[in-house]
Formats: structure tokens, C-alpha cells, sequence
């Protein structure tokens, strides 16, 4: 933490109370829950958070209706907190483990367009060589997965970068970039046209399934009909979940618009097919975020090491 925020005897005055009890609002972003989660009531945890904002001399968390939000000299706290914490834990864990070794877990964010088409096949991997290694896998929104992250509660997340400030403290690698596809079932009435052209303005004669509001993917949607010169319809059906989506695009005539490599088994299966539709400037990159102060764990490497080789692997047969 830069030495602005830090009185000079902080280091002897902060107590691990409130560090666990700062990590804790960080992950739950709600001081009730993080009450809850620490068996404590919730004036004990204000007045802990109180404690070490008055130690501190700044404000770390944002109190409203939408809950508790780090302010960025929380969000630089952080950082080292969650290290603290983390470190104490396992050297607890160790003395009180009398010699028996845990199941090693690895704890895995992912975009669910990601999740369903890169990590089946790294997690069968993982357990091939690893057959007692854990995966605890959690699917969400960029922002969601990268607070999480943030907060200590994932080894590393399979995503997009953000915007700069959500960005300090994590550091990004590069695994592969995607862009859009319109995929349809083979028996489509786009699919089966005798000249085989098919339009963005014929496109929307049927129920479209697309990514939610405030992603990546819903941000190229619309800008790829805009160059079109059209907008989205009303009736739309939005949603993260790709089970859902693959399974209307299957099943009805709806057009399915996502990340291609979400579709990528259904289409090499024969489920589903792409139209022949350009979708120039959707391209998006998706790569391993960690947190950059953080060493990784040795499952949580080697379950990285997994993804770069399956990522490489399917850029190489792409070209």
C-alpha cells in the first residue's frame, strides 16, 4: 500500500481482526453478510471496519442501499490484506493439520461463454493427471468475476480486461481472441436458402438470443447492427446462461449471437451451424487474470499451464 494511506505506526497498531473483517465486507460487499459470515452482529463489524478507517486516516468502504463498495484506497488495501489473511490461514491450517494433507483445490472464475468452451476440456485434463485435485468453478459477469478475484475468493479468472481502474492490482495474459457468430440449427430456413445469402435485415425476422445487458458480447451485438444501420428488436431473449441459449438455437428458429467458441461443440457435432455472416470488428480478447502481488498456488499453476496449452492448441488448428 503506498505510504500516503499509512500513518507511520500503523503496522503495530492494525490487528488481524481487522483485516479479516475488511476481507470479509470486500468479498460479501454487504456488512450483514459479512456479520453473518463472521459470527459477529453487524454494529461489532462496523465498528472493526470504523477502527481501522480511523487507523488508516481514509475511507475504505462506501456504505449505501446497494451495500458496501470498496473506495480505491480500499481497493489498494486490498491487495495486501487478502495476502495477509490468506498467508495466516494456511500457517494456521498447517499447525493444526497434524501432518494430514487437504485435498488441493483450485478455485476458478470464468465467463460462462468461456467456461462452456474452453474449461471441460482443461478441467478433464486437470483430473487425468490429477485425479484428487478440486475444482471449485464460479461463472459470472467480468466485473463480478474480477472483484471476486480482487477479494481473494478465486486463484485466477478466465476472462476480458476492463477498464484501467477495475484493473490495478491484476495483470493480464493474453490466451485468445473471439469474435462473434450467428449460429442456427442445420434445418433453419436460414440455413436451408437455395442461395445460400443471408442478410442482418433477414435476420430479424426471427427471435434472437443474445448476451445481457453490460457485456462484452451485447456491446458487439449492437454495434454489429449498427453498421448495419439497424437496432436490436424488442423481444429478445438476454441471458448469460449458454445451456439456455444452445438449447433455444437447437430446439426453435430462434438465431443464436455469442462468442463462437461458446458454440464450438455444437457446431463441430453438427447441432448447430454458423451463417455466413461476417462479424469484422467483434473480435475480443479472453486471457488468464491473476492478481499480481499474489504467487499462485502449484495446482492453480499447473491448471494454467493446462488452459495455455489447450488455448494454443486451438489456435493452431485454426489456422
Amino acid at each position: 500500500m503506498e505510504n500516503s494511506l499509512l500513518p507511520s505506526d500503523l503496522p503495530s497498531r492494525i490487528r488481524f481482526r481487522h483485516l479479516s473483517c475488511f476481507v470479509a465486507i470486500a468479498q460479501e460487499r454487504n456488512l450483514r453478510r459479512a456479520a453473518e459470515r463472521l459470527h459477529l452482529s453487524q454494529p461489532a463489524v462496523s465498528k472493526t471496519l470504523g477502527e481501522l478507517e480511523a487507523l488508516a486516516g481514509v475511507q475504505l468502504v462506501e456504505r449505501g442501499r446497494q451495500g458496501a463498495r470498496l473506495t480505491a484506497a480500499g481497493e489498494q488495501f486490498l491487495r495486501h490484506a487478502v495476502v495477509v489473511t490468506q498467508a495466516l490461514e494456511s500457517a494456521t491450517a498447517a499447525l493444526m493439520g497434524s501432518g494430514e494433507t487437504s485435498t488441493p483445490v483450485v478455485h476458478v472464475g470464468a465467463l460462462p461463454t468461456v467456461a462452456s468452451g474452453l474449461l471441460p476440456q482443461a478441467i478433464a485434463e486437470l483430473h487425468a493427471q490429477r485425479p484428487h485435485a478440486g475444482v471449485r468453478l464460479r461463472t459470472g459477469t467480468n466485473a463480478e468475476l474480477l472483484a471476486a478475484l480482487k477479494a481473494g475468493e478465486l486463484d485466477f479468472v478466465v476472462g476480458r480486461m476492463a477498464e484501467p481502474t477495475m484493473m490495478h492490482g491484476l495483470s493480464f495474459e493474453l490466451l485468445y481472441a473471439e469474435a462473434l457468430a450467428l449460429v442456427v440449427r442445420p434445418q433453419h430456413p436460414l440455413a436451408l436458402s437455395a442461395s445460400g445469402a443471408v442478410s442482418m435485415q433477414g435476420v430479424l425476422d426471427y427471435p434472437l438470443v443474445i448476451a445481457a445487458p453490460d457485456t462484452v458480447p451485447r456491446h458487439h451485438t449492437e454495434a454489429l447492427f449498427q453498421t448495419h444501420g439497424l437496432r436490436l428488436p424488442a423481444g429478445v431473449t438476454e441471458t448469460l446462461s449458454v445451456s439456455v441459449a444452445r438449447l433455444l438455437a437447437r430446439r426453435s428458429d430462434a438465431v443464436w449471437i455469442t462468442p463462437e467458441r461458446a458454440a464450438l461443440d455444437d457446431l463441430s457435432q453438427g447441432w448447430l451451424t454458423r451463417l455466413n455472416l461476417p462479424t469484422p470488428g467483434t473480435a475480443e480478447p479472453v486471457g488468464l487474470l491473476r492478481r499480481s502481488a499474489a504467487t499462485p498456488s502449484e495446482l492453480a499453476g499447473a491448471f494454467m499451464d493446462t488452459l495455455r496449452v489447450f488455448a494454443h492448441a486451438a489456435l493452431d488448428k485454426a489456422h
